[in-house]
């Protein structure tokens, strides 16, 4: 058996430990979400909180972990009396990225139903996990269904399972804990509410507490036991102050003081909903519990909201979590006049440390890491920068661009510097406020990840046709799988009423639901997109099909060309927000190479199909069709080149869509000649807006009756 890292090894990381152990206090806080970079030592902390928490004890022979003194009635495994029965530690389950629905939350034996009338019913993740840790490394990689299930099963403390009217339940109370690190893809406002806390963690910065990382790590490696040995008496510690902490909690009382200033708190960040302010007071309870005290004070609000309300403060999709402390305190000053003399709690208490000190003995986690670092606030995020198109900051670089030739022939893009030269940059333009844009897709059917984009097989969904079982059964087809063992029944030697059934009978459901795509941008940034003053409201339209790729669980791609080449700006990620950002910053100028925007693509789209061949691409081409570039003597012309690109694309059988970026009087059309070159769709700008039939089919109705337009 592998020894675990002593969570009081831990370097630094104040609020991820204080975070996990105020679970392990009190359950019913709801889990953390640990958000960071990579190698800041998550993973270490979870598998050490486990081995932190009580020993269980559990009715003997019983798969779901049920308490002797008061069984689940509902077990699986029951009736079960109640009585003594065996301790063990507390389990730490992991739930692989990867794991299928019936890993997750258990298979029934769909053959045994049948034939034999027997819930035979095969435990999973969630039944392991119950009484102890649930462990989910890059959540937020994890299918969305899987989320929701598993989620649901935290909020509930119960996993139900439904197979074709065979029904199941089980108890599945546990710690949930989940890691992420942002820049591979943020999780869904509506799923980080069910977090009970977050943390924010990063490398430290400080040259000593580095050293004192790498010296306990080697040290750990060279020798796991005797570096556990080291530690046990801080751990023991530590595990004696859970256990006393977890006693008192049923005496902390939460006055109506500390109620009124975290329903303040709450309704003064504008959270959504009630589950803030119960998360809240719970942690606060528990904040307290963990100092050795029975009452809850205004230093356990502030740091209980810390915790618990970050998180739930992102209520767009581009948002950034985090919170204003200096607003915080200004709140919780307003109740300092009803502050009681603070009581400095019973000595012999379970540790008379406040809740800034989430270690215990001295040297224990207060010193205390793994492969990891220290908690860093995060730095803050810019508001997206929109200037005023009238009377913002890139007025004068419009004005300048637009006093320039226009023609198609890349006038205006060599008065930004011209090809093969230096470029002249412009200061990026902000994007223009995001619409509700039509959905784009993929044509044909597709058998990728889970999403909500283009027609798919999928294991939700509608129900179109049955077939034989590929592995696993996952959802049987009731009809199929009796008409496939009706005409067997006499030779199976059956002869009164029922059905006998075999595995080979066996038929599941075949299903049609949606699949996120690959949606692969190439966005036209040259001179002659930003000399028409477009670049604002090109870059909102970017902005508003990110933000429907976010909605619809896309992967997303950002190539931008200009000057004499084209720029990978973002690889194909599930970081729309990294998306966004590198949006907000893109700059403009140059002539327009767009065969080679077309050709990065088609590079692009070969190594992801290599990568995930079952996830299908939408290429979404933002240009008004320019294609100006150095000439080489005798070659083919810039149109030409891209047009050739195009049709390599097409021949690729890659579908695309060609955002018409061309404004003005008098239009070339060539956008919608590259559109024919891909085998796409044009779509102009005005008609990528979702509700523009409806404007359109308004101002038809206004026109028509001129009462209303009076």
């Amino acid at each position: 058996m592998t020894t675990t890292y002593p969570f009081s090894a831990i370097v630094g990381m104040d609020g991820l430990r204080l975070a996990l152990l105020l679970n392990a206090v009190s359950p019913a806080v709801g889990g953390v979400l640990v958000r960071g970079e990579k190698g800041t030592a998550k993973s270490t902390a979870v598998r050490a909180i486990a081995s932190l928490l009580p020993e269980v004890d559990v009715v003997a022979g019983c798969r779901f972990s049920c308490d002797p003194a008061a069984p689940d009635p509902s077990c699986p495994d029951g009736p079960h009396e109640p009585g003594t029965g065996e301790a063990r530690p507390a389990r730490m389950v992991e739930l692989p990225v990867g794991a299928s629905e019936d890993r997750l939350v258990g298979a029934l034996d769909i053959e045994r139903a049948l034939s034999d009338g027997v819930k035979a019913f095969e435990p999973g993740l969630l039944a392991d996990a119950h009484r102890g840790v649930l462990y989910v490394d890059e959540v937020n990689l994890l299918h969305d269904h899987l989320i929701d299930l598993l989620l649901d099963a935290a909020a509930m403390g119960a996993s139900y399972v439904e197979r074709e009217g065979v029904s199941v339940r089980h108890a599945a109370r546990f710690l949930l804990v989940g890691t992420m690190n942002p820049e591979e893809g943020e999780l869904r406002p509506q799923l980080l509410d069910r977090f009970g806390l977050t943390v924010e963690v990063a490398a430290s910065r400080d040259t000593e507490e580095r050293v004192e990382v790498v010296r306990r790590r080697l040290a750990y490696d060279e020798d796991p036991e005797g570096f556990a040995a080291r530690w046990a008496a801080d751990e023991e510690a530590l595990r004696e102050r859970i256990a006393a902490a977890r006693a008192l909690l049923s005496r902390v009382a939460l006055g109506d003081r500390a109620l009124r200033q975290i329903a303040a708190v709450c309704a003064g960040f504008e959270v959504d909903g009630m589950r803030a302010d119960i998360v809240t007071a719970r942690t606060a309870t528990a904040l307290a519990a963990w100092a050795g005290r029975t009452d809850v004070r205004t230093e356990d609000v502030r740091g209980a909201a810390l915790l618990s309300l970050p998180h739930r403060r992102r209520r767009a999709p581009f948002d950034a979590p985090g919170l204003d402390e200096d607003k915080l305190d200004e709140i919780l000053r307003q109740f300092e006049e009803d502050e009681p003399d603070p009581d400095p709690g019973p000595e012999d208490g379970p540790g008379g440390s406040g809740p800034d000190d989430p270690g215990g003995p001295e040297g224990g986690p207060q010193e205390g890491a793994g492969d990891g670092g220290r908690e860093q606030a995060p730095p803050a995020e810019p508001e997206p920068s929109v200037p005023d198109q009238r009377t913002g900051e890139h007025e004068t670089a419009d004005r300048e661009t637009d006093s320039a030739p226009a023609d198609h022939d890349g006038g205006a893009d060599e008065a930004d510097g011209g090809a093969g030269g230096a470029v002249g940059e412009r200061a990026a333009v902000g994007a223009a406020e995001p619409f509700r844009t039509r959905r784009l897709d993929v044509p044909g059917l597709g058998e990728g990840a889970a999403g909500r984009r283009s027609r798919a097989r999928s294991a939700h969904g509608r129900t179109t046709g049955a077939r034989r079982p590929r592995g696993t059964l996952s959802a049987l087809h009731l009809s199929a799988t009796v008409r496939a063992a009706a005409p067997h029944q006499l030779a199976r030697g059956r002869r009164g009423p029922g059905l006998l059934v075999r595995r080979d009978d066996l038929r599941e459901a075949v299903r049609e639901g949606r699949e996120g795509n690959l949606v692969l941008f190439v966005v036209d940034a040259s001179g002659s997109m930003a000399a028409r003053k477009r670049m604002g409201a090109i870059k909102g339209a970017v902005l508003s099909l990110l933000l429907d790729a976010y909605q619809r669980r896309d992967k997303v791609g950002l190539i931008t060309f200009r000057g004499a080449d084209a720029e990978l700006a973002l690889p194909p990620t599930s970081s729309v927000d990294t998306a966004a950002a590198r949006l907000e910053r893109l700059p403009t100028g140059g002539r327009t190479p767009l065969a080679a925007g077309l050709l990065k693509a088609r590079e692009v789209l070969r190594v992801e199909r290599l990568r995930d061949p079952a996830r299908r691409p939408l290429l979404v081409v933002v240009t008004d069709g320019r294609a100006t570039e150095a000439r080489r003597s005798g070659g083919p012309t810039p149109v030409e080149r891209a047009g050739r690109a195009a049709r390599m694309l097409a021949g690729d059988g890659v579908a695309s869509v060609v955002v018409d970026c061309e404004s003005g009087p008098v239009r070339l059309g060539l956008a919608g000649a590259l559109a024919r070159e891909l085998r796409g769709t044009p779509v102009t700008l005005d008609e990528l807006r979702a509700d523009s039939v409806t404007a359109l089919v308004r101002d038809v109705r206004t026109v028509s009756n001129p009462r209303r337009a009076a």
